[in-house]
């Protein structure tokens, strides 16, 4: 399991989280829901070493991992999608997809670029094409595909379908359930809730920098209004 307990984190003299816990299984999705400033990137930012926490923990199986750099995390098998894909415009599909395996074992390269082209066919087909001409949405597919072939047992997404066309979204974020089904732990950040809540197993909400709402999925749909009274009405998205 990977935990997150007691977390804060500052900005200089702003303390942007605040006490905020929260945990992810393999093979499971959390889901961490709230509006611009809540939160939430600086969360998944301490989680991965890029922005060391003030205090609080950050536990693989008990292992501590809060005060281990961005490198050694990764590692450890905790591996960040951030927010706008980051793909390496210039280089190739399959290039692209070489780099994401720098820490895993050599051998296991070809297998796992099997596994990304059935997950991801489309990459198959762009293979060599440059990553700057995809769409949004196959960029974010190879994002995805690159961040799993450093073979993490936890991927961390930052705001998935940020950006995307409308009819991409639901094809983007089902991607998503394909990765934990894999496996794989997934810890995602999204401001769409509803199409978020489809592939989810539990939920966090977040407010002012402290968890206000935490439950499995089936609960947050029931308390939707719940959701809206710390979301806002415009961040769950009408069926």
């Amino acid at each position: 399991m990977l935990e997150i307990k007691d977390l804060h984190v500052n900005y200089g003299k702003v303390e942007a989280v605040r006490g905020v816990g929260m945990s992810v299984d393999p093979g499971r999705v959390t889901l961490v829901l709230g509006a611009n400033g809540a939160g939430k990137t600086t969360t998944l930012r301490a989680v991965t070493g890029l922005h060391p926490p003030a205090s609080g923990q950050v536990l693989l199986d008990g292992e501590r991992l809060e005060r281990h750099p961005a490198h050694r995390v990764v590692r450890r098998g905790v591996v960040l999608v951030p927010e706008g894909r980051r793909v390496f415009a210039p280089l190739s599909v399959y290039e692209n997809l070489l780099l994401g395996s720098y820490t895993a074992a050599r051998s296991t390269f070809a297998e796992g670029l099997e596994q990304v082209y059935t997950m991801f066919p489309v990459l198959k087909k762009r293979r060599d094409s440059a990553a700057g001409l995809l769409s949004g949405g196959e960029q974010q597919m190879l994002a995805f595909g690159r961040a799993f072939l450093a073979r993490p047992r936890y991927m961390l997404l930052d705001e998935p379908s940020m950006g995307l066309a409308p009819a991409m979204v639901e094809s983007v974020l089902s991607s998503v359930r394909v990765l934990a089904d894999a496996g794989i732990g997934i810890l995602m950040v999204e401001q769409n809730a509803e199409t978020g809540m489809d592939v989810a197993d539990e939920v966090v909400a977040m407010a002012r920098g402290e968890v206000v709402y935490s439950g499995p999925v089936t609960d947050a749909r029931s308390n939707a209004s719940v959701l809206r009274a710390f979301l806002g009405e415009a961040a769950l998205v009408e069926n």
